[in-house]
């Protein structure tokens, strides 16, 4: 929930260690930015991205949006569901957001990430930015997705999809694991039984 991952950047709030970020250039490849979102640390709460594009809510101040304009082209979009991260699962191929976005956010959604947009849900939850994880080559997703769930994932994403845990049973895998197409960040408690998960389900491998 603190940070996201893309494919060559990646946002984290400006509390972040040094030695942290220098951590992240390394693993994943990408260039990191500082910023807050909405004068909020949870950056990985309040923004979605890919290599295309950036969305986040409308209260965004000039020098946030400055820095966000760094890792792509932004779109601000007016919506009650406002943490944008936690409500769109997108990589760069597709974007599923939450069922209750507008029409209108539904179709901004997609013209800011260049990519295809349809509401879904994951285990019957509309928060799937926090309920899967997606990279151009996987989805992992809750345990409890369904099999009518995980078919729209797979059409519109394009990738396979994997069910898993991380942080020693957490369904949740969006909101404590981070992932690109070459690496993936977890929690320490994330047992080797679930790290295997989600390196089959992302293809990602030593």
């Amino acid at each position: 929930m603190y940070l996201k991952v893309g494919e060559r950047h990646a946002i984290v709030p400006p509390s972040a260690p040094a030695a942290f970020q220098r951590e992240l250039e390394r693993t994943f490849g990408v260039s990191v930015i500082r910023t807050t979102i909405g004068e909020c640390e949870i950056v990985g709460s309040m923004v979605a991205f890919n290599s295309f594009g950036a969305v986040v809510v409308e209260d965004l101040d000039d020098a946030e949006a400055e820095r966000l304009e760094t890792v792509a082209p932004i779109a601000r979009v007016h919506s009650r569901q406002n943490a944008i991260g936690n409500n769109v699962l997108v990589n760069d191929h597709g974007a599923v957001v939450h069922p209750e976005f507008s029409d209108a956010v539904v179709a901004a959604i997609g013209r800011a990430l260049h990519v295809p947009s349809e509401r879904g849900t994951i285990a019957g939850l509309g928060t799937v930015g926090m309920a899967g994880l997606a990279t151009s080559k996987g989805v992992v997703v809750h345990p409890k997705a369904t099999e009518s769930e995980a078919t729209h994932l797979e059409r519109v994403l394009q990738v396979p999809v994997h069910r898993s845990t991380a942080n020693f049973g957490v369904p949740i895998v969006g909101a404590c694991v981070v992932a690109n197409s070459r690496a993936l960040l977890v929690g320490r408690t994330t047992t080797s039984v679930e790290i295997s998960h989600l390196q089959e389900g992302l293809q990602i491998y030593d």
